[in-house]
């Protein structure tokens, strides 16, 4: 298993990696909308939140030699169900490859996000 740090997506705010490569597989942590360069969240919106949490999972990705091309799965979280269609217009712009997915609204996220993604690619 190979795991991975990259400066272009926020550090972990905990004891895990961003992400991890193993038998052939990418699995990323649940990204927020944080801008790397300023650690702080790329909007107060749901719109700007999922771009950069989605951003975040394409560097880690990259460092990898992979990109969203090659996602198979995600796990979305939201903090309100209600930005369910705004999350899609947004998601649906970087995952064209139409990965599977699971998106479920939870009861809070880390620092007060509105979104988390993870990912697993080949």
């Amino acid at each position: 298993m190979k795991l991975v740090e990259t400066k272009n997506a926020p550090a972990a705010i905990g004891p895990y990696s961003q992400g991890a490569l193993s038998t052939g597989f990418i699995f990323t942590s649940g990204q927020l909308g944080i801008n790397p360069e300023t650690n702080e969240f790329a909007g107060d919106n749901i719109t700007a939140q999922t771009e950069q949490a989605i951003c975040n999972i394409a560097a880690i990705l990259k460092a990898l030699g992979s990109d969203l091309s090659c996602v198979v799965k995600t796990t979305c979280y939201l903090a309100n169900i209600a930005d369910f269609e705004q999350f899609n217009k947004v998601y649906e712009q970087f995952f064209t490859g139409r990965p599977a997915r699971s998106c479920v609204q939870v009861a809070a996220l880390p620092k007060g996000a509105l979104v988390e993604i993870e990912a697993i690619a080949e």
